[in-house]
């Protein structure tokens, strides 16, 4: 056996010739799925984060009959309580607007009886804080009613987070399909190919050596196909992104991508060929030692 035909015998191991194999496009594929899954799960996470920021240590005093009269002297009052940031009266106006969808033109009418809302910032977003806060807003104004942003949220909060969850165990499960996958072509390249392999121990090759020839090949139609599926499945969640930026909407105005988010979206095909690469090690590895 001459060095020719060891290098003859590892380029038909490595299916040299074939310009595109099966694997690529099934890796590009798994890709695209993990990315929109991973994408979804990101943007949901920062959704959440932005909904905490935005709501957090929010409350919003409605003053009816009396009490809506002498809404700016109650105004004045939370302004003195300890733990409050600031505190916001919400102009006839503004309500107008809330209501108009329901009540239209006759909102405007100025003997309408109107709520009086006030808008209150805390210092902080414990549930201590607002638990005080509210408490001296009864003292205040007994009759006011008092809305926590965060409680009344707490169910859209908790169902953004299952979707994160969701996507979460895709990306998991898409990663054991993928070593599956990997596992059935490293086995199937070894019936394959027996008889080079056989050529290939017999010039000395250990099985090691032989199991490196295949982690190249299935390493690299991972990385090809990763990279494929990546780019389309990030070009299409730009383009869901930029549709979701133009709804003006708090509840997914925070479901966007950062830097570090495309960083790790990046990222996947290298993880996966990493992952494709350990998968076919250990099959070859194993199948090769169970022949002997």
């Amino acid at each position: 056996m001459t060095a020719a035909t060891a290098a003859a015998a590892r380029r038909t191991l490595l299916d040299e010739g074939h310009k595109t194999r099966a694997m690529v496009w099934v890796m590009g594929v798994m890709l695209f799925l993990t990315v929109l899954a991973a994408a979804l799960g990101l943007g949901t996470w920062q959704s959440i984060a932005s909904l905490d920021r935005q709501l957090a240590g929010q409350l919003t005093v409605q003053l009816i009959g009396p009490d809506a009269a002498r809404a700016t002297a109650v105004a004045d009052g939370l302004r003195r309580l300890r733990g409050v940031r600031a505190v916001t009266a919400v102009p006839r106006e503004q309500l107008v607007e809330l209501v108009r969808p329901w009540l239209g033109d006759a909102g405007l009418d100025t003997d309408l009886p109107m709520p009086a809302m006030i808008d209150v910032t805390l210092a902080d977003g414990s549930t201590a804080t607002a638990d005080v806060v509210v408490a001296a807003i009864g003292g205040i104004a007994p009759a006011a009613h008092v809305d926590r942003a965060a409680r009344w949220l707490a169910p859209v909060r908790s169902f953004i987070a299952s979707l994160a969850w969701l996507a979460a165990g895709i990306v998991v499960l898409m990663a054991l399909a993928t070593s599956a996958v990997v596992l059935l072509a490293a086995r199937a390249g070894l019936d394959t190919h027996r008889d080079t392999i056989d050529v290939l121990h017999m010039l000395g090759s250990t099985d090691v050596q032989v199991s490196r020839l295949f982690q190249r090949r299935i390493a690299l139609d991972t990385l090809i196909g990763g990279t494929i599926g990546t780019v389309a499945a990030m070009g299409a969640v730009w383009v869901i992104g930029r549709q979701v930026a133009a709804i003006d909407s708090v509840l997914v105005s925070g479901v966007t991508l950062d830097t570090g988010a495309w960083g790790l979206l990046a990222l996947l095909p290298l993880a996966f060929a990493a992952l494709a690469t350990l998968a076919a090690r250990v099959a070859v590895l194993r199948t090769l030692k169970a022949r002997l």
